[in-house]
């Protein structure tokens, strides 16, 4: 895909880090959140305060939300911060829906060479790359996807995903 469009006023271009600058903002995300979310039970509360405090810390998220499994094999769109997100994705359909059905997280260096509609929804053309995580509840049961995306090729490695996992992990109980 090569379409681009206008980012929104509110929205700022990605800034992508290196390994030893994301150990340093995702240790600080990490403590906030906890320090945040304590034993908070409610999920949606959980979710919101994950989005807001990793969007703070970590300039290279361009979208950070949730989608939740909705009935017959498909998420809605969940908590989230950025533009406006798909509202509707099915199992198996574009990375999120890959992760839903697979259960494997995804990292994706550039999203425009995904082949559209199939294998990537383009919710903003400003998306470039992401990773996407399935989210389980402490009874193993999938609660939906955690998508995060970047307006920079190659934002994501092992090392966002260590630590999105842990953070899932510490808050739902996976």
């Amino acid at each position: 895909m090569s379409a681009t469009a206008e980012m929104p006023y509110f929205i700022k271009p990605s800034v992508n880090l290196g390994r030893q600058d994301k150990e340093v903002a995702y240790s600080q995300a990490y403590a906030a959140i906890l320090a945040t979310i304590g034993e908070e039970r409610n999920e949606v509360m959980k979710m919101a305060t994950i989005n807001s405090l990793l969007k703070t810390y970590l300039p290279y998220y361009y979208w950070v939300g949730f989608y939740l499994v909705h009935e017959n094999r498909r998420l809605i769109v969940g908590p989230y911060q950025g533009t406006l997100g798909c509202l509707y994705i099915d199992f198996g359909r574009g990375v999120c829906g890959t992760v839903a059905e697979s259960g494997q997280t995804k990292i994706v260096a550039d999203t425009h060479v995904l082949e559209e509609g199939k294998e990537h929804i383009a919710c903003d053309p400003n998306s470039r790359s992401e990773i996407v995580l399935p989210v389980h509840r402490a009874d193993g049961t999938l609660m939906g996807v955690f998508d995060v995306d970047s307006s920079e090729e190659a934002s994501f490695d092992e090392v966002d995903q260590h630590w999105l996992e842990r953070i899932l992990s510490s808050t739902f109980g996976q």
